[in-house]
């Protein structure tokens, strides 16, 4: 079988990610249809498209989606793991990884939306959302890669632990069975299911109570990454990076808005600075 270390011809040139913002919130959409399954290129450009709402100003809450309404994403392209070395599959997921955690560890809000079937490297995308809303009746989540000989490789072993405690993950990834969106909102891996009819709006006006002048932005980036870099580290550094994070709040107009509001018995009108 032969074998290649870069990506297919003419992939480089096609558009699989589509970026845009809407109202301080950019919107990140895998589109390669019908199953939105992701490639070498693929995750380039979604890595390109986290940078740009990452360094954008204007752009406060993160919103991920995938094209159509069959599939968030089936995961990694199985034919082009299957056609390249297996030097080329570690770099692969080496690169993912780096792509996710850059993601997770963005201080803006992060929010998922599950509008179809989310299984295998889609769900591994989805854990590395802070908030995951699901479309009632859309589909299965899962990891099912031990149908495969392989495991979860770009954070599923690790995420979903955390999520759902060690013996249920290993449970759920051994068997690698899918299941219901009701079932993950029980498990603590999605966090709540939208109806059909106008999903997407309802995402969207969720999303905007994150934005200014609804909300301080800078608070729920910074409290985003109080918890995020404080998980795995020993309370007591812990506690340090919070108290780093409050202290450049401190310092925020926001922070003055919203105890001078208090005080003075009215609403904030946040500006995220």
């Amino acid at each position: 079988m032969a074998t290649t270390t870069q990506p297919t011809t003419g992939e480089s040139t096609k558009k699989l990610i589509n970026y845009r913002k809407d109202g301080g919130i950019g919107v990140i959409e895998m589109s390669d249809p019908p199953a939105n399954t992701y490639t070498y290129e693929m995750n380039r450009q979604l890595d390109d498209a986290i940078l740009a709402a990452r360094m954008d100003n204007d752009v406060y809450v993160i919103l991920l989606t995938g094209a159509g309404d069959k599939f968030f994403s089936a995961g990694a392209n199985i034919k082009m793991l299957a056609s390249v070395d297996p030097t080329f599959k570690y770099y692969f997921c080496l690169h993912a990884n780096e792509m996710l955690l850059r993601l997770e560890h963005t201080p803006k809000l992060v929010i998922a939306a599950l509008n179809g079937h989310c299984v295998g490297g889609g769900l591994e995308i989805a854990m590395a959302a802070d908030i995951r809303i699901a479309r009632k009746d859309a589909g299965k989540i899962g990891l099912p890669e031990v149908n495969l000989g392989v495991l979860p490789g770009t954070g599923g072993t690790q995420r979903l632990s955390r999520l759902v405690g060690k013996s249920r993950a290993i449970e759920l990834m051994v068997t690698g069975n899918t299941f219901s969106f009701e079932e993950a909102k029980e498990l603590g891996i999605i966090n709540d299911i939208y109806e059909r009819e106008g999903f997407m709006e309802n995402v969207m006006e969720y999303a905007r109570q994150f934005c200014p002048p609804n909300k301080a932005a800078k608070a729920v980036g910074r409290i985003k990454r109080a918890v995020q870099t404080g998980w795995e580290i020993p309370m007591e550094s812990a506690l340090a990076v919070e108290r780093e994070n409050q202290q450049i709040l401190f310092q925020s107009e926001d922070a003055k808005e919203g105890l001078a509001a208090y005080v003075e018995k009215r609403p904030a009108t946040f500006t995220a600075k």
